[in-house]
């Protein structure tokens, strides 16, 4: 029989590595659909809403649209979660919470207006810039 201190650290293991296989899974699909300035900002550890925020650009409202619906049907594919997804009928900022993760697309010029890299930038873990 496993202790249950053992089993405690194992499911928090298994829990991480779940959480950054999602990440992993988010990064390379916006990757895929050429979203644009990707940038993770890691959250674990600094607050309660997720453990990472994903923002990235797209061309135009249609490219928004089409990498978040693409993003939110891969999720539920690939990583078996559910997606609350806001902002998809104007296209011009939509937001998806996949739990751990939260993805903001944007509209360049909306990006730029709402700035959410400067508010949510800490001064020790600056954003993971994501090749693109």
């Amino acid at each position: 029989m496993i202790p249950a201190t053992q089993d405690a650290a194992t499911g928090a293991a298994s829990a991480n590595d779940s959480v950054e296989t999602l990440h992993a899974l988010i990064l390379h699909q916006l990757d895929e659909d050429q979203a644009q300035e990707t940038i993770s900002i890691p959250l674990a550890g600094k607050s309660s809403i997720a453990d990472h925020m994903v923002i990235a650009s797209g061309r135009s409202t249609r490219h928004v649209s089409a990498i978040a619906e693409k993003l939110a049907q891969r999720i539920k594919q690939e990583a078996g979660r559910q997606v609350r997804v806001e902002g998809l009928p104007n296209a011009d900022w939509v937001l998806l919470d996949a739990g751990d993760v939260i993805v903001h697309l944007f509209r360049p010029e909306v990006r730029s207006f709402y700035n959410l890299e400067r508010m949510w930038s800490f001064g020790d873990a600056p954003p993971v810039v994501a090749a693109n």
